[in-house]
């Protein structure tokens, strides 16, 4: 059975390291497992006015209804002022609401984050798995992924060049799925 993961990107840049890599990560996972990149950059920043008025953005209705579909999510995020980039988070928001409504609930997830810095990323990676926690989404806690030196990562086709990380990510693809597997609602 092959499972649907959401791919959410962190960052909105065209020549994004993030998307490249969330490209990478999903073709070297197992085939036990589909990806389907969801775009936040236009949701609209989260007010619950409108969802207590009853009158909530089409793009929300929307993302949420899409989201639902889904088996798992892989967040592939920069580094932002040691947290996440503004889009997931309000992404969370939207999907987390109204109260008692969360789409994110008991779905597994994953966290890699990637940065040119040496530390990869490590405080958006954390910042991002306490909101998941919170939202009660089976974080895959090992193993972590935090990419550095992510702008010297790919060639000019856009693989891996470095046969290390290309084994690592392989690896926490593999364990991925395998959470997945165990911790996807019926």
């Amino acid at each position: 059975m092959t499972q649907r993961i959401a791919v959410i990107v962190g960052s909105l840049r065209k020549a994004s390291w993030n998307r490249k890599l969330a490209q990478a990560l999903a073709a070297c996972a197992p085939s036990t497992l589909s990806f389907d990149r969801v775009d936040i950059g236009e949701l609209p920043i989260y007010n619950q006015d409108l969802d207590d008025d009853h009158q909530p953005p089409q793009a929300w209705t929307d993302f949420r209804d899409k989201m639902k579909t889904f088996d798992g999510v892989l967040f592939v995020t920069p580094e932002y002022n040691r947290s996440v980039p503004g889009v997931i988070k309000n992404a969370i928001d939207v999907g987390s609401r109204p109260y008692g409504s969360s789409i994110w609930a008991k779905k597994p997830c994953a966290v890699v984050s990637a940065s040119i810095s040496a530390m990869g990323g490590f405080g958006a990676n954390h910042h991002l798995r306490q909101c998941l926690v919170f939202l009660d989404m089976p974080v895959l806690q090992q193993p972590e992924a935090y990419i550095g030196g992510v702008d010297k990562l790919f060639d000019e086709k856009g693989e891996i060049t470095r046969e290390g990380t290309q084994q690592f990510i392989s690896k926490l693809m593999a364990d991925f799925a395998q959470w997945v597997s165990i911790h996807a609602p019926a």
